[in-house]
């Protein structure tokens, strides 16, 4: 549940840091409170369907706010690769794919500073 949770507020976080129309924030954190309040009560499926709506409008934003096309690797290895793997674990139930989630995980996270430290080179 903690996971979930903390991932949708994550996700928004991001989102809605680029963003200045109030509205488009408003949808943001609607979005993550759907997500959350329907983990609790209806299904994961619903929460993480709602999280792909979070990160499409993440991925939208940041794009067109910084421009790097390093960018790209956040929903490769953000999502793609994270998602595989830990769809991987949980019908296998093998720990193995843990070893994996954290790199892929870590390398989407690096890829937000990367995009913020070129972003702050081309400032100067």
């Amino acid at each position: 549940m903690f996971f979930y949770t903390f991932l949708a507020l994550g996700l928004t976080s991001l989102t809605i840091s680029v963003i200045k129309n109030k509205f488009a924030i408003r949808i943001n954190i609607f979005l993550c409170f759907c997500s959350i309040v329907s983990y609790l009560l209806i299904d994961k499926t619903i929460a993480l369907s709602l999280q792909v709506i979070i990160s499409i409008f993440l991925i939208i934003n940041w794009q067109r706010i910084f421009k790097d096309w390093i960018f790209i690797a956040y929903p490769i290895f953000g999502i793609i690769f994270t998602t595989f793997f830990g769809t991987n674990l949980s019908i296998t139930g093998n720990q193995i794919w843990h070893v994996f989630i954290g790199p892929s995980g870590t390398i989407s996270v690096i890829t937000f500073y990367l995009v913020l430290r070129r972003s702050k080179n081309k400032l100067s």
